[in-house]
């Protein structure tokens, strides 16, 4: 999920690494449970096998998704490199799903039908959150990605070795964080105005993608019992809670590295 030049980045935009909640979620300590296994070891557990392929469809339906979304916002964009930059970074996505739909196929599972009961949950985000021009686009890339991606995340410290590298791999930058913030601090810069808009259009992405991710755990019996214990020992509710306030705060860093107000 290329990154542009250095050197092409607007003054004040060092802080546009995009967030990540690696240095909070103990990812470097020794794995214990689960966590310790290969794939071949947990998958024993019908219940994390299930889990697991809920998690698998449910990230190889958003890389879908986003590569549809890049191609169609390659169409707004202003200029030939910037149509360029965008249609890079949804071939980048594509890759990203045909890594997640080969390797559920590897085991056993048809990725279209692991990725089915996820689709009506995330059609629904981006039906309710149709970007209305280039600026607005760019914003929910970076704001919704981001947060799926810290969400995925704090997951994969729980899971199985080789899907825990199969996950993280998947959620690398395509490059859009940079992308965007460079042309979102550009744009403000040129007329302050579009600031107060697009921050209000960040809120509204960022109750919509938590809103949804709360749905589809709920829905997923398998999910919810990963994220509040039974399966991926350690996650208790009070873990979820501090989980969805760590994702909350680099909503905000994220938001301050676009100059905007969370």
């Amino acid at each position: 999920m290329e990154t542009p030049d250095d050197t092409t980045k607007p003054a004040g935009s060092e802080p546009a690494e995009p967030a990540t909640p690696a240095d909070t979620t103990g990812e470097e300590a020794k794995p214990t449970g689960i966590a310790a296994q290969d794939w071949a070891a947990a998958a024993a557990d019908p219940r994390y096998r299930a889990a697991v392929v809920d998690l698998l469809g449910a990230l190889a339906y958003g890389e879908l998704a986003a590569f549809e979304r890049l191609a169609e916002d390659a169409k707004l964009a202003p200029t030939l490199e910037d149509k360029a930059e965008l249609a890079a970074m949804a071939a980048a996505e594509f890759h990203h799903f045909a890594r997640l739909r080969d390797r559920l196929t590897e085991v056993g599972e048809a990725a279209h039908e692991a990725m089915e009961p996820f689709a009506t949950a995330l059609d629904d985000f981006h039906r309710q959150t149709a970007p209305s021009d280039w600026l607005e686009g760019l914003v929910k890339a970076y704001v919704g990605d981001s947060i799926a991606s810290d969400f995925y995340r704090e997951v994969a410290v729980r899971l199985d070795g080789d899907t825990r590298t199969l996950v993280l791999a998947v959620l690398d930058d395509t490059g859009h964080a940079s992308f965007a913030v460079e042309k979102v601090r550009a744009a403000i810069d040129a007329d302050p105005r579009v600031g107060g808009r697009l921050a209000l259009w960040a809120r509204r992405l960022m109750g919509e993608a938590l809103s949804q991710a709360q749905r589809v755990v709920a829905d997923r019996d398998a999910l919810s019992t990963m994220l509040v214990g039974g399966v991926a020992d350690g996650f208790d509710l009070a873990e979820v809670g501090r989980m969805f306030s760590r994702i909350t705060e680099a909503h905000t860093k994220r938001m301050a590295a676009l100059g905007l107000a969370a």
